[in-house]
């Protein structure tokens, strides 16, 4: 049996592993494809299909039936699934990330873990949620915008692109003045609580007195959480990383990528008659920059 007729393996079993388990049922080439991946995963997910096969002494159709074989759509999703597998590191830095690697080596590996973290939150993203956020964005009274810790700076960076819509939006980071604010807020409020681990205690206390009053609460958020319990919309951000032995990395750009999904919603949703307000602001920053210089 090759790895061609194997085409049962689930795309989120680790794919290392998988590969691993599987070594003895492939044939004598695609063998070799999966020792040289073996061999350093690290490095395969840098190769290109022409490098792997050349490290494979294989040729590149072999390559893309092995992909194939382990339930990738081709090469670049392979890459990307592997990323994701690669085993976790140092503690408190990043995950992937080695005591020894080099500069090159673990700035690579984050932008491969983050490009199939970002992969994966593609897969998981529901469009109806999505929508029904959107709707309700729009159709908001007052939007508050509430994190902690890491998520404090995407909250930020949600007020900085929501101001722009005629909306009167706020963001928040501190838990006693989050906590008032729910208390306050009635029905045609909206709150977007963003938590990664979505067990803060504070947030999901916070988002419950926010619902009790009659707000709409947006949860972004791990959708098996206590706080996508109690939210009203969620929408899933799910990542490989554990933030609680981890630096967060990828959850936070997902978070970001996220808010400017349900920003560009915003904005589509308005329609043509609502860029030229956009272009007015866009405009207002002309007398603020230099000239760009002549090389």
């Amino acid at each position: 049996m090759t790895a061609t007729t194997l085409t049962h393996s689930r795309r989120d079993d680790n794919l290392l592993e998988d590969i691993q388990q599987r070594l003895e049922q492939l044939n004598k080439s695609e063998r070799k494809v999966a020792e040289a991946i073996m061999r350093d995963p690290s490095a395969a997910t840098r190769y290109s299909i022409a490098a792997l096969a050349r490290a494979s002494d294989v040729s590149e159709p072999t390559v893309n039936r092995f992909c194939r074989g382990f339930s990738a759509t081709g090469f670049p999703d392979f890459k990307i699934r592997l990323a994701q597998s690669i085993a976790t590191g140092t503690p408190y830095v990043g995950q992937n990330v080695e005591p020894d690697d080099t500069v090159a080596e673990f700035s690579d590996k984050i932008i491969l873990s983050t490009m199939a973290s970002l992969d994966k939150a593609r897969q998981t993203l529901d469009a109806k949620a999505l929508a029904q956020a959107i709707d309700s964005l729009i159709q908001a009274k007052q939007i508050s915008f509430f994190g902690m810790g890491a998520s404090a700076s995407v909250a930020m960076d949600a007020q900085h692109k929501f101001f722009r819509f005629n909306i009167p939006v706020t963001t928040y980071d501190d838990a006693l003045i989050q906590r008032m604010v729910a208390a306050g807020s009635h029905v045609g409020d909206v709150i977007v609580a963003i938590s990664y681990t979505g067990r803060t205690r504070e947030t999901v206390e916070i988002a419950q007195i926010a619902r009790d009053n009659g707000a709409t609460v947006i949860g972004i958020t791990n959708p098996q959480s206590p706080l996508a319990a109690v939210s009203s919309v969620v929408l899933p951000v799910i990542s490989p990383e554990d933030t609680e032995v981890y630096m967060p990395m990828s959850s936070r750009i997902i978070q970001l990528t996220v808010i400017d999904i349900l920003a560009t919603g915003v904005t589509l949703k308005r329609g043509p008659d609502f860029l030229s307000h956009l272009k007015k602001i866009k405009e207002s920053l002309r007398p603020t920059r230099l000239p760009l210089t002549q090389p």
